[in-house]
């Protein structure tokens, strides 16, 4: 393994750590979103929070003092100190069991389902699953488990990943042309201190990506909206998506999906305007 300081053993002593968090699925916040991303509809309080907002609740809150250089807490806390500087999420499977309405009193269960490390082409990599329960009133409503991918930074010289081609065929596409100003707003949406969305020195001369990173997050919310705009009576039940390359903030990008034959499933992703892969996803419908 080329860095000494992935040890694997050690950092599976995180796997079946927990923790819970309670939150007030806030109608302010979810109205916010929808601003955000030019939702046609404004979330009241008893109506069904759209797939994936979620996430704009239940934040890892930490002082100040505990930030670590990336923006994000310091490791070794709920997640395992992984000595890679790149943090991302890699994608998710979630399952939509019941509505979690709009104004009500929500509780999220956490637990680490599993941590590995790789050797990739860029160098190592360790990956680590999370499992959440997201509920209220003791019934769940959403089963996730969420990818997290930490590497290291490229070596000097090292040749580019070839990006991957998105599919053809689109039936539904929206056109986003993200800016500083969309990516903050998600960012304080979702208490998210990533320095890789907002700080352009230190994304750029730091991390050495060419642009602020558009949120692989509010990417899928994208995603799940789409569907939504252009299925507006389908009910989710499943959505599953993989981060395959970034999006910046120094060109737009296109939301894509076609629903397949049966009408069951859509298959759904977002690519660059060059028609490079950046996210696929699977949406299965009720």
């Amino acid at each position: 393994m080329s860095n000494p300081d992935l040890d694997l053993s050690m950092l599976r002593q995180w796997v079946d750590k927990s923790e819970r968090r309670d939150d007030h699925i806030n109608p302010a916040f979810a109205s916010a979103l929808a601003a955000t991303i030019d939702g046609p509809q404004q979330p009241q309080a008893g109506d069904a929070l759209p797939p994936l907002w979620h996430w704009i609740y239940f934040w890892t809150v930490c002082a100040q003092s505990e930030v670590g250089d990336d923006g994000h807490p310091k490791r070794g806390g709920f997640l395992p100190p992984v000595p890679l500087p790149r943090r991302m999420w890699a994608g998710g499977r979630l399952r939509f069991a019941a509505p979690l309405p709009v104004g009500a009193a929500a509780q999220k269960t956490s637990r680490i389902a599993s941590v590995d490390v790789k050797q990739g082409r860029s160098g190592a990599l360790a990956f680590v699953t999370v499992r959440h329960e997201i509920g209220h009133d003791g019934k769940v409503c959403i089963h996730e488990e969420h990818d997290i991918v930490y590497r290291d930074l490229p070596q000097p010289g090292a040749a580019p990943v070839a990006p991957k081609a998105a599919p053809a065929g689109a039936q539904w596409k929206r056109r986003v042309d993200p800016d500083p100003v969309l990516l903050f707003r998600y960012s304080a949406l979702t208490f998210n201190g990533h320095r890789i969305h907002y700080d352009r020195s230190y994304v750029t001369g730091v991390e050495g990506y060419p642009g602020l990173i558009v949120h692989g997050p509010l990417i899928a919310t994208l995603l799940a909206d789409l569907l939504a705009r252009e299925m507006p009576q389908a009910v989710l039940r499943e959505f599953n998506f993989r981060a395959v390359g970034s999006l910046f903030d120094t060109e737009g990008f296109e939301l894509c999906g076609k629903l397949a034959a049966d009408g069951k499933s859509a298959e759904l992703w977002a690519q660059n305007l060059r028609g490079e892969l950046a996210m696929q996803a699977e949406a299965i419908l009720g």
